[in-house]
């Protein structure tokens, strides 16, 4: 028998679950080698922590680990039902606030390791979290491509700390009664990007009017493992950001609210790093709040010790 301790929390309704001991020995070393251990040598942790019968589609897991740059306060290893995330936004805001609740962290400046490079994430008196993400940028404006029962779909392909295909102009109607039918057009679209060129692509994200006040637009957010993202997405909201600097229609430091297919909202901004090159540096605040702490028990006589998975 195996145990597990982990702290639950939700970003905007997005669950995060933070593994804070009894997770797979990775050793030392860059955390991109790192991820490459876990997902080759250890895969089955990452599905008994996220996976039914213990987890669900749309829980997102972050392995707490040693930082190889002691400038940080920890290191962090995000994934879902299906496999790895570069980076997750909502999950680092989930991740500062069950340090915070452990008495590890105080409100402040707060340097955070992941495989795609070091966030740094500014816990605020008030409880709220802003992450400086990742560098962002748009790969390609305006790709099109024929959809499957959907036909000519345009949209940009952007970084974000994930790969993006966001499209504005869908025909959608952005509505929790209606996910269902937008699970349904954004996996189709995926698989139309990957096959026309972008194999990376591995998040889609629809835009369109907002319905709260202060807030500039609402999205509907498709994960790699077919899950909708419950909150606005912190990559997501990083590769829309990119988007709108490459374009001129956001200004440096401006602020932009983006309201969730749910009606939860993260602030977000940017800061330019490389105007000839569209990089820019997004700055996504937002809350998170603790709600489970728990020991989860792996054990191998159980036939779904490691989870129900897919495939």
């Amino acid at each position: 028998m195996q145990s597990i301790s982990v702290i639950d929390s939700h970003t905007g309704g997005e669950p995060t679950r933070v593994v804070i001991s009894g997770g797979p020995p990775l050793g030392a070393g860059p955390l991109s080698k790192r991820r490459e251990k876990f997902q080759q040598e250890f895969d089955g942790f990452r599905s008994a922590i996220v996976n039914e019968p213990r987890g669900s589609d749309v829980v997102v897991g972050a392995l707490l680990v040693e930082p190889e740059d002691k400038s940080c306060v920890c290191g962090v290893i995000f994934f879902n039902n299906v496999g790895y995330l570069a980076m997750c936004g909502h999950g680092t805001i989930g991740l500062v606030v069950t340090l915070a609740h452990q008495g590890r962290i105080k409100a402040g400046e707060h340097r955070i390791e992941t495989p795609v490079g070091i966030v740094t994430a500014t816990l605020h008196p008030t409880g709220e979290v802003s992450v400086k993400n990742v560098p962002s940028w748009r790969a390609k404006k305006a790709v099109a491509v024929k959809v499957a029962g959907l036909g000519e779909v345009t949209g940009d392909v952007a970084w974000g700390g994930n790969w993006f295909y966001l499209i504005e102009q869908h025909g959608q109607e952005l509505s929790l009664s209606n996910a269902e039918a937008l699970t349904d057009y954004c996996w189709r679209v995926r698989q139309a990007v990957n096959a026309h060129g972008f194999p990376e692509v591995d998040h889609v994200e629809l835009f369109g009017p907002p319905t709260l006040a202060g807030a500039h637009s609402r999205n509907f957010v498709q994960c790699p493992g077919k899950a909708y993202d419950r909150s606005p997405c912190g990559t997501g909201t990083s590769a829309k950001l990119a988007c709108l600097a490459a374009d001129g229609k956001l200004a440096e430091g401006a602020e932009w609210v983006q309201e969730s297919i749910i009606g939860s909202k993260f602030k977000g901004s940017y800061r330019w790093l490389d105007r000839a090159a569209g990089k820019v540096s997004p700055i996504i605040t937002g809350t998170a709040y603790v709600n489970a702490e728990s020991t989860q028990s792996l054990d191998d006589k159980d036939p779904f010790c490691w989870g129900i998975r897919g495939s």
